[in-house]
């Protein structure tokens, strides 16, 4: 769904711009970006090859999917990150958690979290996991660890829709036992999951691992190329909350 974000939203990030600077841009959440960014309010023939026609927001490195797919539709784009990933107050715990104890599972809902428990299950010397998945995307940062590690990383559970309420009312239990569950996740994500696993009888350890704060810094000539595109993507809640208070 799209909605409506005036671009003075940017403009507390560099000095103030001509009255042009004004103009209203459409922030489209994935995935319906491209269908709506291709729509004939973007084309080329109403906007100059010189001005992108979106901007794409997710941390610097971790666009290039989306830019790649909006160049296939022909739709020029500018990478201009709006937030960062950071350590969560539990980064440093999961490696010693994941030697020391083991799980019936391992529950990863965000790239970013399966990125940084593969870091830490690296520094705990591999031990044997059974990891569910919030969705295919998910799923895929796993990819080359299953083929490299002969069978030490399972990813065996997808849900049948990608929410984490879904995911806790799905997740299989082990027979005859309270089943465990090490949930490394992001300092801003929900409770959904913990608690729907808990109220299951699941025994859920839930750690921190990791946060996303804005970036402070932006390149004012890149702002200025931002602020003449009529398509503003987003891919979290973050990063809308990010362009409402910049």
């Amino acid at each position: 769904m799209a909605m409506l974000l005036p671009h003075s939203s940017l403009l507390s990030l560099q000095p103030p711009l001509s009255s042009s600077s004004h103009l209203h841009s459409r922030v489209l959440a994935s995935p319906s970006l491209i269908r709506n960014a291709s729509s004939s309010s973007v084309t080329s023939s109403s906007i100059s090859n010189s001005v992108p026609q979106v901007v794409v927001t997710r941390e610097r490195g971790k666009n290039k999917q989306i830019i790649k797919a909006l160049e296939k539709h022909g739709i020029s784009s500018l990478e201009l990150p709006l937030i960062q990933h950071a350590q969560g107050p539990d980064f440093h715990r999961l490696a010693s958690v994941l030697s020391d104890k083991s799980f019936d599972w391992i529950i990863i809902t965000s790239p970013e979290a399966g990125s940084v428990f593969l870091d830490a299950w690296k520094a705990a010397s591999y031990p044997k996991v059974q990891i569910g998945v919030v969705g295919a995307g998910t799923a895929r940062v796993f990819e080359e660890a299953r083929q490299s590690t002969e069978g030490l990383l399972n990813v065996a559970f997808t849900p049948s829709k990608a929410t984490g309420k879904v995911l806790a009312s799905e997740l299989p239990e082990k027979v005859g036992k309270r089943s465990s569950v090490l949930y490394p996740s992001s300092l801003k994500a929900g409770n959904d999951i913990e608690e729907g696993l808990s109220n299951r009888g699941f025994e859920v350890t839930r750690l921190n691992t990791y946060t996303t704060v804005p970036v402070h810094n932006v390149d004012t000539v890149l702002l200025k190329e931002a602020l003449s595109a009529p398509v503003l993507s987003v891919a979290s809640p973050s990063a809308i909350r990010k362009t409402s208070f910049i």
